[in-house]
């Protein structure tokens, strides 16, 4: 495939590559931190908010499968919003995965500065981003084998947490109780916390371009994904709930850790922590390829500057559009703490699922091919609407902060596709 701008990216992924590229993005730092608020929210009903965000994520991950094997470009839901609804509603997901993961992109680095050196966790953070831009740089095979590493150690880590939870004798002693504490509500906010965790199989339609037969490894690739993420996520919020209970979770700032203390293992602290670093290092590898990616997508249709579109002729990669991510993520992991106010992320992948179904609606109008994606699409909505207000408020402004954006390019001829 080529482009205006030179080559096109070099298709070298197969399916075992996608899977481990995905999994890097669901199995990672969500899984050490996002159980204590949806236990908060939730309460006893933790792991019916763990079933609803998997329905809507498998809805998800169906739609874009199918759209992804129509469609199998750089951009993800960009492109495919683009191409089934018209240009803004690509522009408004490919807004949101861009603003929103850029600020998870720094957040995420910071997690590895304060695992890593608490008191420098700035330049720590920088330096991760640096180290992996230069990975991402040098192809995305060179990415695709350190996540298959870093997905090894992180599942070694989260399988020792569940063996010795369960073995111990403290296991069963904070089981809930029949009734779901946290009500309705607070289902639905826990599965919209918990959905955020799930959302990296997106990584894989957002490397469309580099997939090998993307039309059979990527409807291939997202479902083990995520079926294999969602069976590691049910375990270990077993494994932990069985330790610490309801309200011992939702009362943990670091769940893992305390479930390992609670189950008589304090040695298991410093592997949960190194574990941690580890994972949150696989995120932010996954996250610079999606956002780079996308960002090369936007900037061929002239939506971000077209020089962030060239492919690098040797490695072809888009290496402009990584290097310009690498850079703003490394400015803002080195002045702002992001950590706590990232919130809208959340509400913004919810929104960029929700073109995603919306334009898996438009691939066949046979009625049975549409249940899918209008279920994928209503729980989005609902999802999206059920976060902490502060997150439906920011998440909301920066949509609209988006259109504006939109309206004053058209407005001056800007940004008209292809």
């Amino acid at each position: 495939m080529t482009h205006p701008s030179g080559p096109g990216l070099r298709r070298t992924l197969g399916v075992g590559d996608a899977v481990v590229i995905g999994l890097g993005s669901m199995v990672g730092a969500g899984i050490f931190a996002a159980l204590a608020p949806a236990a908060r929210a939730a309460g006893s009903g933790l792991l019916l908010g763990l079933a609803v965000a998997a329905v809507v994520a498998y809805c998800n991950a169906t739609s874009s499968a199918r759209l992804a094997a129509r469609h199998p470009a750089s951009g993800g839901t960009y492109v495919y919003g683009r191409e089934r609804l018209g240009d803004f509603w690509g522009y408004l997901a490919g807004w949101a995965f861009v603003v929103g993961k850029t600020a998870s992109c720094a957040a995420m680095a910071l997690t590895v500065g304060a695992y890593v050196w608490p008191g420098q966790a700035h330049a720590v953070a920088v330096a991760a981003v640096v180290a992996l831009t230069a990975v991402n740089y040098g192809g995305v095979r060179k990415s695709a084998w350190l996540t298959r590493a870093i997905v090894g150690v992180v599942l070694a880590v989260l399988a020792l947490v569940v063996v010795v939870c369960l073995a111990s004798g403290e296991a069963g002693a904070g089981r809930p109780g029949s009734g779901v504490s946290g009500g309705a509500g607070g289902v639905l906010q826990a599965a919209g916390l918990l959905f955020f965790a799930f959302a990296g199989y997106a990584r894989i339609a957002t490397l469309g371009e580099e997939v090998r037969d993307p039309a059979r490894t990527i409807p291939r690739a997202i479902p083990l994904a995520l079926g294999i993420a969602l069976v590691v996520y049910a375990a270990v919020a077993v494994a932990v709930l069985s330790v610490l209970g309801p309200e011992g979770l939702g009362g943990a700032t670091a769940p893992l850790a305390d479930a390992g203390r609670a189950a008589g293992a304090p040695w298991l602290v410093p592997v949960v922590r190194a574990g941690a670093a580890v994972a949150a290092l696989g995120s932010l590898l996954a996250l610079i390829l999606g956002v780079s990616r996308t960002t090369l997508a936007m900037a061929r249709d002239r939506h971000l500057p077209g020089a962030l579109a060239v492919v690098h002729p040797r490695f072809r990669v888009p290496h402009r559009a990584e290097s310009a991510v690498g850079a703003v993520v490394a400015v803002l992991a080195a002045t702002v703490d992001v950590r706590g106010a990232i919130g809208f992320s959340s509400f913004g992948v919810l929104a960029y699922y929700a073109v995603a179904n919306a334009s898996a609606w438009t691939l066949d109008p046979r009625p049975v091919t549409r249940v899918v994606p209008a279920v994928g699409f209503a729980g989005c909505l609902v999802l999206a609407f059920s976060l902490p207000r502060v997150s439906v408020a920011v998440g909301a402004g920066v949509l609209a902060a988006g259109v504006a954006v939109y309206g004053v390019r058209r407005g001056s001829g800007a940004g008209r596709g292809r």
